[in-house]
């Protein structure tokens, strides 16, 4: 049931760590969404964190969570597009993360692929299907 809530359950405590953090260098892993995939952009150097801010239009449904980050570089960001924030750059330990994704970071990045032999195989098919002009079996 509390994997149905949005923010999670544990999202205000992430917020009540950050906003503890104003003025420290913290260091990011920021999601890099394309059309294709999803990546990440591990930050080896630190920012300074300016602000935790109330984001006016949160959207469960395009990723936008209900505050943004300000920091000193002039970028304020969504945390829905942030998958951690940690007080060390890589590998922090428990004590280090200030913030983490959750549901972002285990279900797009962590999640079960579609890519297997039998998608890709099934894709090829209908591509080629299509190319010579043979519609699609599941279209009316």
């Amino acid at each position: 049931m509390s994997e149905q809530l949005w923010p999670p359950s544990e999202y205000h405590a992430q917020i009540e760590r950050l906003r503890a953090a104003i003025g420290d260098a913290i260091y990011l892993v920021e999601l890099v969404p394309s059309p294709m995939q999803l990546g990440v952009r591990v930050h080896g150097a630190p920012r300074i964190l300016l602000d935790v801010m109330d984001f006016p239009r949160p959207d469960p449904a395009r990723g936008l969570n209900p505050h943004f980050i300000l920091l000193d570089d002039g970028r304020g960001i969504n945390l829905g597009r942030i998958a951690r924030i940690s007080r060390r750059p890589f590998d922090p330990a428990p004590k280090d993360l200030l913030y983490l994704g959750g549901r972002v970071q285990q279900q797009r990045l962590f999640g079960p692929r579609r890519l297997s032999r039998a998608f890709i195989h099934h894709q090829t098919r209908l591509a080629l299907g299509r190319l010579l002009g043979h519609p699609d079996p599941r279209e009316p």
